[in-house]
């Protein structure tokens, strides 16, 4: 008999909801095969069955918040399966000592750190991802100063707590009638929709959030991709659309005003010199964010193929954490489901985000005569903390600029 464990699910990810079994127990299982389901707040991945045998004892029934190292159920191992068994059993045993520094916590907190001691860049960074308060957590480090392994003590004992949401996060409503209850469906929220409430949410509480509009006339670059699509689709097996134009648009108006590629650490403002684009795709399950890296580095072949390769593995549910983390900036395109203009939310904790809308034909003067030109709105929401009214405007004038006119791409223009 080995137990099956919630595996490490990714940095800052220390909960997750048992999304269905696929075995019951008593049900044989190859090695490798399937077992349980489990929803994160970024993706959902699969447990699989370290070895043969049969399904046990489920422990962690459909709909439960489980956390790391929690356990999930047993494995009966088949003939000659004992050997394996051994590492993955041993293999998951470490997991509940991560508690072993809280437990321990206690004792060198007796020592307060100084009241102006800073905070490490680690410890900032978790209890901003996890909601976790640093200042609440006993250190167990020099001075008792809060350390990484202190913070992560802390979150996964949040996290076995038995209520995963905060009743300040919870909206409770009054009952319907009781001949409208009879004809309503109560669905339980997602971990990845509670999250991505949670997360919108708390953008609007924190941002001085702001949107500044354009309008891109597409006419050069549809006639491109118009005359390249079918040579480019055959060279580089990838389908040319309009997101590696933006994408490179985006890159360049970012190297010129480098505040829109910023963000706020406490009193501190962090410039990046690198071009991590988050590209929004919607899924059955909610919105993810995969992160294409080092766009100033990628050719639009390479970038289309990252975001159709994306794209195609968000809609299957196997994304890797790591892939939706360290965005610099973000774009979302609602034109795709018909939006003609809207007002982006941002990405936390990103400064600014991009929302590209429908191409509609529409008449514009040219050259003091009106013509028919495939129009498309611009959006850029910013945080008004980091990014001046005039830096958010030139930066939407700069992508308009090298979208009619796609050679400023090529010659960095």
């Amino acid at each position: 008999m080995a137990e099956i464990r919630v595996p490490t699910l990714g940095e800052s990810v220390t909960e997750a909801t048992i999304g269905r079994w696929f075995k019951k127990a008593g049900d044989a299982v190859a090695v490798d095969e399937p077992l349980v389901e489990l929803e994160t707040d970024k993706v959902t991945i699969e447990v699989p069955a370290p070895f043969a045998g049969t399904l046990g004892e489920i422990v962690a029934k459909d709909g439960e918040t489980v956390a790391v190292g929690a356990l999930l159920g047993q494995i009966t191992e088949g003939a000659g399966g004992a050997k394996p068994a051994a590492a993955p059993a041993k293999a998951a045993e470490p997991a509940p000592a991560k508690a072993a520094p809280a437990a321990a916590a206690p004792a060198s907190a007796q020592k307060s750190p100084p009241v102006d001691a800073p905070q490490a860049p680690s410890v900032r960074k978790l209890s901003a991802e996890s909601g976790v308060d640093a200042s609440t957590v006993p250190g167990s480090g020099k001075d008792g100063r809060v350390t990484k392994g202190d913070m992560l003590a802390a979150i996964e004992k949040a996290a076995s707590a038995p209520t995963p949401v905060s009743q300040a996060a919870v909206q409770v409503r009054a009952p319907s009638p009781a001949d409208d209850a009879a004809r309503e469906e109560r669905v339980k929220m997602t971990r990845l929709r509670q999250t991505i409430a949670r997360r919108l949410k708390d953008v609007q509480n924190t941002a001085a959030m702001l949107t500044t509009f354009n309008e891109v006339d597409m006419s050069h670059v549809m006639a491109l991709r118009a005359q390249y699509k079918d040579a480019f689709e055959k060279k580089h097996g990838a389908k040319l659309g309009f997101m590696g134009f933006f994408t490179k648009a985006c890159v360049q108006a970012l190297k010129d005003i480098p505040a829109v590629n910023a963000e706020i650490d406490g009193t501190d403002l962090i410039y990046k010199n690198y071009y991590h684009v988050g590209v929004a795709v919607g899924t059955d399950k909610g919105l993810v964010v995969p992160v294409v890296r080092d766009c100033d580095q990628k050719s639009i072949a390479d970038i289309e193929k990252s975001i159709a390769d994306y794209g195609r593995r968000a809609r299957d549910g196997q994304l890797k954490i790591e892939e939706m983390q360290g965005g610099t900036f973000t774009i979302t395109n609602g034109g795709i489901y018909g939006s003609l203009m809207s007002t982006p939310i941002l990405n936390a904790p990103q400064s600014a985000i991009l929302g590209m809308h429908k191409i509609q034909e529409r008449p514009v003067v040219i050259g003091g005569k009106i013509e028919v030109r495939p129009m498309m709105y611009l959006a850029v929401s910013y945080d008004h903390r980091v990014i001046d009214g005039k830096e958010a405007v030139t930066f939407l004038v700069r992508i308009k600029e090298s979208l009619e006119d796609p050679a400023r791409l090529v010659l960095d223009l």
